[in-house]
Order: structure tokens, then sequence, then C-alpha cells
């Protein structure tokens, strides 16, 4: 242990005057790769006193490379967190150090948008997958739909942009497609209310906020319009937060009502009329689903894990379902996204339930951080 603290300090030593140290602990007993991390930045700022915003790099001590990282601002006017992606050992520790200098340009690997010139999409995505949700322009039209949509990726790329100007999405150039279909369901992990036994839709989102747009993380509101449920009127506002790096990312849904107490709500995945491959384990708060193959097209999976306790779980109107309880001003948060066996990452229903499971056992046993003043 003492020729370890010896050579830690060696390192440090070399790479040059630190202005903090950043510990980062992977409690689990297996290896996390390229995840995103985010530390608080009042404690960065408390550790290195006087550092500049836009003069610092952090570094890896063991490989002397430079950290990417981002400085998250939550929709704020001061930094909130800092948000660094790295990869750590089963049962390890990653030292990292805050120095003076220029960071390196951060590719960017998730980015968000507004699209107006498509009838009020709103479309999200980062290395691994894309998705969107429709806006108020598309109601009352024929190509009108309620869940999220899923855009499939066999490229790191960000392609978003690439495909709203080709305006032909639904054709593989090479990159992947949109062949996902929504229609009036919940679509890939949507959520909506449930009474009486039946779904109880809002319409498409009215306003829109991005909060931050990269390049290592994503978040953006999606507002909907007060509609009633029964005799309630209820409004919901989604935060949307995507990670690079990950299959899933994060809905954070706040509901508005004022009759009840409680208000039932399910989590949504349309199913085919094909035979596909379900996971319902709700024990441990997964749903899962393998989609019938497409000939042409392949295999998309879809998922979501919840954060609090799935109550049942159903099947109705050809939709797989997750029901929880939530309360007026408390946001429920769940995990949702998908996959496509083209990509060659998940190519079949045992990688992707499998995927479910880890990424489970991951938010329970979150990386532990401490970040210290330098010595």
């Amino acid at each position: 242990m003492k020729k370890y603290f010896i050579l830690f300090y060696l390192i440090l030593s070399f790479l040059g005057k630190s202005q903090g140290i950043i510990e980062i602990t992977n409690p689990a007993n297996y290896n996390r790769l390229d995840e995103v991390v985010s530390i608080p930045w009042k404690e960065i700022s408390s550790a290195c006193s006087d550092i500049d915003i836009s003069d610092f790099i952090v570094i890896n001590t063991l490989n002397k490379q430079q950290v990417p990282y981002q400085l998250e601002y939550c929709g704020e006017f001061k930094v909130q967190n800092l948000l660094i992606q790295i990869s750590v050992e089963a049962n390890a520790v990653l030292v990292l150090k805050i120095i003076k200098g220029k960071p390196h340009k951060v590719a960017a690997k998730t980015y968000c948008r507004y699209v107006p010139e498509r009838k009020d999409d709103f479309a999200w995505e980062n290395d691994k997958i894309a998705f969107r949700a429709y806006g108020k322009a598309l109601e009352n039209t024929t190509e009108d739909a309620y869940g999220f949509d899923v855009w499939v990726k066999k490229t790191d790329r960000l392609v978003i942009e690439e495909r709203y100007i080709k305006g032909d999405y639904h054709t593989d150039h090479g990159d992947g497609l949109d062949y996902y279909h929504v229609g009036f369901s919940l679509g890939a992990g949507n959520i909506a209310p449930f009474r009486d036994d039946s779904i109880w839709y809002s319409k498409n989102y009215h306003y829109w906020k991005i909060l931050d747009n990269g390049p290592l993380r994503s978040t953006f509101q999606l507002e909907y319009d007060e509609w009633n449920v029964g005799s309630e009127k209820v409004k919901v506002v989604k935060t949307i937060t995507i990670d690079a790096g990950e299959q899933l990312h994060k809905i954070e849904a706040r509901f508005s009502f004022s009759e009840s107490r409680v208000l039932p709500v399910v989590v949504g995945i349309i199913k085919r009329e094909q035979a596909g491959f379900e996971l319902f384990d709700e024990q441990n708060g997964i749903m899962g689903y393998w989609e019938p193959r497409d000939t042409l097209n392949g295999t998309t999976g879809v998922g979501c894990v919840f954060m609090q306790p799935v109550k049942n779980v159903l099947i109705r109107k050809g939709q797989l379902l997750s029901l929880l309880d939530v309360y007026s001003g408390t946001p429920v948060i769940y995990y949702r996204g998908a996959a496509w066996d083209k990509a060659g990452r998940i190519t079949s229903a045992k990688d992707w339930f499998g995927y479910l499971q880890e990424y489970q056992q991951k938010l329970k046993s979150p990386m532990k951080v401490a970040v210290h003043k330098s010595s």
C-alpha cells in the first residue's frame, strides 16, 4: 500500500501542479466502460478555489491522457456539474487530476433539436441510437402519432441533421433509418395516465426548452397542454436526458393534477402482431421487448428500467404496459431506450435483456466520487 501512494504522488508530480484530485470508485464486480459521471461543481470549486472554467483540463493519472468533459448548466446561468466520460475496472479506483490548461475539443456524442421544418418534431440522439417526439403541427394529420419514436443507427456519428436534410429517413443510406411504427400508441416507452382500464393520451407536446446540448449529455424539456383524464384535468412536463455511450436515457415526468391524491400511469411499448420476445421483471422494474424480425430492416429491441416500484404489468390493446403511481408535482423517473441488431453490438433477445438487467445494476450501484484539494 505504501508503494502505491509513493507511485501515485510521483505520477502527480510528473503531470504538473494540481488544482484538485478526483477519485472515482467502481463498487461493482464488472467493468464500467465509457460511462458519463456527474460531479457537483460546488465540490470542484471547493477543492479548486481558483479554478477558471475556461482554463483547466482533467488528466487520467494512469495513461496521462486528457479526459473528455462537459460543463453542465441544467438551464441555469452558472455551472452545476462537471461531466466526465471514463472507464473503470471492476472494484477499482480511478484517480484523475485537475490542472490548468487548454482542453482538447470534445467530439459531440449527444445532440437534441427542435425541428420546425418537419411539423414540430423534437429529435435527440447519442452515439448509439436516436429518437423523436411529435409536436402540435402533426396533430390532425395522417401522420399523427402519440408515442416516442426510434431512429436506429449503425454508426457512432450523429445523424439527425443529415437525415432531416435528406428528407428520406425511412431508407437506410448506410447508417440506419426510421422504420419503427408508433401510431396511436405509447410507442417506445412513453408515459400516460391509466384509469378505468384505459390509457388517457395527451395530445402532442406544445412547448420545448433545451437545458444542455452536448457533447457528453443533452437535456431538454417537453411541456404538454392540459387535458382531461376522466373528470380531472392533468398536465405534464417531461425532462429528457441522454448521455453518450448508452442505449437508454432518463425520463423525468412531472404530472400536475388537483383532485386525486394519486394518479395511476403506465409506461408502454407497442407490441407487434408477429411473435417477438417479452421480458416482464416486475420485482426489479424491468420491461423489455425484442421485436419480430423485419425481413428488410432487421430487429429492434425496446426497453424500460424503473426507479420506483412497478405495481403491475399488463398487456392492453397491443401494448406492453408497466403500471405505476405518481403524485402531483413529484417526478416519476425511469429509463427507456432501444437497440438495433444491425448495429452489431446487441444482436439477440438474450443480449438485449442482459443489457437491461446490467443497466439496472449500474443504477443501483453508481460510481462513487470523492474530490480533494491537492496537497
